[in-house]
């Protein structure tokens, strides 16, 4: 979490606590803490700034709605004050709640309220211009479409709208992200940050970010080893947290947000397996590049007052607005899948409870997000006991698939269940297919970057399904991962269309196995 000073994490932990108190007093002391301009400077904790923010755009929508209301009447040559007689319920309703929230809305599904924190303001610029632009037109061709029958009306309430609406979100955005950013540069808000390393180059890094001219927006919390390497003089400036081995344990007791690998680039395996340990936390990694790393352009500059290059490998595979739209995605169609193919899982149960004893649905324990363990729904596609000998891999003509079960396998009947997986947030649409630890272990000997699949949700179906379907064996297993990990690389909506369409087209042939 964000460090604060002279703020204690103890305060800052508090502070998030009394944010989510449902009681009164929580809520009073929510709003006199996070509504005030004063508090923008204050605030320590990613939940209060996202608070104000959203609060902000609700007033900027309110207000900028009721002047606009105003100067709708002047272009109809009308008398407002007259008009304000008949001003009914409907439209109190509409100005004061549902303009608000659908603004608000809008600037959630654009990645607006995703950690202020890191944001740029000159990207959240072209955000707030693109969702202004959006937002005013959609409006416009719902609210004042009605007002006149010519043309030139409408555009230009459409056009002062704009101009007006999108004026007042830029000022007041552009000024409160300078407060929060103003945060940083005074040293009130910090990112729990380790090291990883503990020779000569790492020393030379932490000295030079604490001594640079720019801001520093890390706390550092202490650092590790990255190998065998005997002490330099690291554990003079931090403290030493642990072993390489306990990565993902330092993390979580610390809060790190950041993570620093003082390792040359080219040191690939080493680099390797840092990578891969830290691919099942959220955190934001930052590489010591070498000189082909910057000529091939691996090298992005965030700030032209970085005192140190650094490569920047973010959790954040798609960008926040493709996230939020993602999601949305398999909400929606998890709940419509699940209700216009009632008949088929009604159909479904009944065959299978026909075709062998046993349970109708499946449950088995896979790895998942973070590797994160989650129990995955299935028809029952083999008999009872299947695996009594061990885990083991379908194949074809495997003795223990029901007959039912093979027209299922043939054209994915059986992995319907999943919605429900998708609609809690253990799986969505698209994504490498959930495997289970026994399997992930045999793989990771052999292939350890395996590990990577973990940094997305598994998925209903993947590239790799669509190229092998279900796998036979641990080989086909890798084959299909080479396809799910160029997946994460180029993850994008665009992507998953395509692979649902593929999905579709296999399912109707039902060329699957």
């Amino acid at each position: 979490m964000l460090s604060n000073y002279p703020k204690t994490a103890s305060a800052t932990e508090a502070s998030d606590r009394r944010l989510a108190s449902p009681t009164f007093h929580g809520i009073i002391k929510l709003l006199i803490d996070n509504v005030t301009l004063k508090s923008s400077l204050t605030i320590p904790t990613r939940r209060g700034a996202v608070f104000t923010q959203l609060v902000l755009d609700g007033i900027i929508a309110i207000t900028v709605w009721i002047v606009f209301y105003r100067y709708r009447f002047d272009l109809l040559h009308k008398d407002f004050f007259w008009n304000l007689q008949y001003l009914g319920w409907t439209d109190v309703i509409l100005g004061l709640f549902i303009i608000p929230f659908a603004w608000c809305f809008l600037y959630y599904v654009s990645g607006t309220y995703f950690d202020l924190y890191r944001k740029s303001r000159y990207d959240e610029i072209k955000r707030t211009l693109g969702s202004c632009l959006i937002g005013t037109v959609i409006i416009a061709l719902v609210a004042f479409s009605n007002d006149a029958t010519d043309f030139e009306y409408f555009s230009k309430s459409t056009g002062r709208y704009i101009l007006l609406h999108t004026f007042f979100t830029l000022l007041i955005r552009v000024l409160y992200l300078s407060m929060i950013h103003a945060n940083i540069v005074k040293g009130k808000v910090k990112f729990n940050t380790l090291i990883i390393g503990g020779n000569q180059n790492a020393i030379n890094i932490y000295q030079k970010i604490l001594s640079g001219n720019s801001h520093n927006s890390n706390h550092f919390k202490g650092f590790v080893y990255s190998s065998l390497e005997s002490s330099n003089g690291m554990s003079k400036y931090l403290r030493q947290l642990g072993t390489i081995d306990e990565l993902e344990k330092i993390i979580d007791d610390n809060s790190i947000e950041d993570v620093i690998v003082a390792v040359d680039s080219d040191e690939h395996n080493l680099l390797e397996k840092i990578l891969l340990q830290l691919s099942y936390r959220p955190v934001y990694i930052k590489i010591l590049p070498d000189l082909y790393d910057i000529i091939s352009g691996s090298v992005k500059v965030n700030s032209i007052f970085d005192d140190t290059l650094f490569m920047h490998i973010s959790p954040r595979l798609m960008p926040d607005w493709q996230k939020v739209c993602k999601r949305m995605i398999d909400i929606f169609a998890s709940l419509f899948a699940l209700i216009m193919l009632s008949p088929i899982y009604i159909f479904s149960s009944i065959k299978v409870l026909l075709s062998s004893p046993g349970p109708i649905v499946y449950r088995q324990e896979r790895v998942g997000l973070y590797g994160n363990i989650f129990k995955i729904y299935k028809f029952r596609s083999m008999v009872i006991d299947a695996e009594a000998a061990g885990p083991s891999l379908s194949s074809t003509g495997d003795p223990r698939i029901t007959n039912w079960g093979r027209i299922m396998r043939k054209y994915r009947i059986d992995e319907l269940p999943q919605f429900f997986n998708v609609l809690k947030g253990d799986m969505s649409l698209v994504g490498p297919r959930p495997e289970r630890q026994y399997f992930i272990n045999i793989i990771s000997e052999t292939h350890p970057q395996y590990k990577y699949l973990h940094k997305v949700r598994p998925g209903l179906t993947s590239w790799g399904m669509v190229k092998y379907g279900y796998a036979e064996n641990v080989s086909q297993m890798v084959e299909r991962m080479k396809f799910d990990i160029l997946y994460i690389e180029n993850c994008s909506l665009v992507l998953d269309f395509r692979i649902i369409l593929h999905t579709i087209l296999t399912v109707i042939k039902g060329s699957g196995k």
